[in-house]
């Protein structure tokens, strides 16, 4: 009696652990049929269940559309899983394609799949896919993942075939070597002096415009004596600011350039308002 006793725990243990694996996830009402944008009528349907699965392979056209029907069902009853799909698997590689199916609240699911729809992987493949209906949810019941038929993909021989392109994948690449532009040359002496020459003549043409206009040469003397740091700063940081100029024409890049002209400019600046001052008050004086 007491073994009787110490064994009954045990023994309903085992009976509900039992139970609750006999509960799975299943479907019944399952069809599936393939549909032509060429006609009415041209599809064919066919049944199958778990137990059941279809002998034949199924033939998707170009234009054709594969549709599943089925119930959901868990342990017998009709329900709605958390997780439902048809899986469409390429048997060489391995590769599968999930198509999600729309659940009601009933367990009636459906599906329609499109040869359009099918990655180019499983497209070009010579071989039937395998397609397999994968249901589950929350809960103790077990999961389903089972084969039902398999799917024989029918190309059109007159369109271009279907090519598959390797994915661009990120890693070390080869090598590159730059190549850098040369740097700008100056244009040929002959120019640079045809251009020089032109410059120069015209200062003759200066001077005689200068003492056309009535400029008072003897008024230099003068300048000099009230303002020599101001005139000799200006008139130097101009002729400085033609040796940058040449400077860069022969042999400075711009970085060298830029930080010379900006403290030449800035004397140029400073000078020339003390010297047009210096001008000023002799023209204010009447001596101009």
């Amino acid at each position: 009696m007491r073994f009787l006793y110490s064994l009954t725990p045990s023994l309903l243990l085992l009976a509900a652990g039992a139970a609750q694996a006999a509960s799975s996830w299943g479907f019944a009402d399952a069809t599936v049929s393939v549909n032509s944008k060429k006609g009415a009528g041209t599809g064919s349907k066919e049944k199958f269940s778990v137990k059941a699965p279809l002998s034949q392979p199924v033939v998707l056209g170009t234009t054709d559309s594969l549709k599943i029907l089925l119930t959901a069902q868990e342990d017998g009853k009709d329900k709605r899983p958390h997780q439902a799909f048809v899986v469409l698997q390429e048997p060489t590689t391995g590769l599968e394609a999930p198509f999600p199916l729309t659940v009601k609240e009933s367990g009636k699911a459906t599906v329609e799949i499109k040869q359009s729809e099918l990655p180019v992987q499983l497209a070009a493949s010579t071989a039937p896919l395998k397609a397999s209906i994968v249901l589950a949810s929350f809960g103790s019941s077990e999961g389903l993942n089972t084969p039902i038929f398999d799917v024989e993909i029918k190309t059109d021989p007159t369109a271009s075939p279907v090519v598959y392109e390797k994915p661009l994948r990120y890693g070390k690449q080869e090598e590159i070597h730059h190549i850098f532009r040369d740097d700008p040359k100056s244009p040929p002496k002959v120019i640079s002096l045809a251009f020089v020459l032109a410059v120069v003549a015209t200062v003759p043409a200066l001077f005689v415009g200068w003492l056309a206009l009535g400029a008072n040469v003897s008024h230099l003397s003068k300048a000099l004596s009230d303002a020599p740091l101001a005139h000799g700063v200006f008139f130097g940081s101009i002729i400085a600011m033609e040796g940058v100029f040449f400077m860069y024409y022969v042999s400075w890049n711009l970085f060298q350039t830029l930080p010379v002209a900006g403290i030449v400019g800035t004397a140029t600046f400073l000078s020339g308002a003390k010297a047009l001052g210096e001008v000023q008050s002799r023209r204010l004086a009447g001596e101009r």
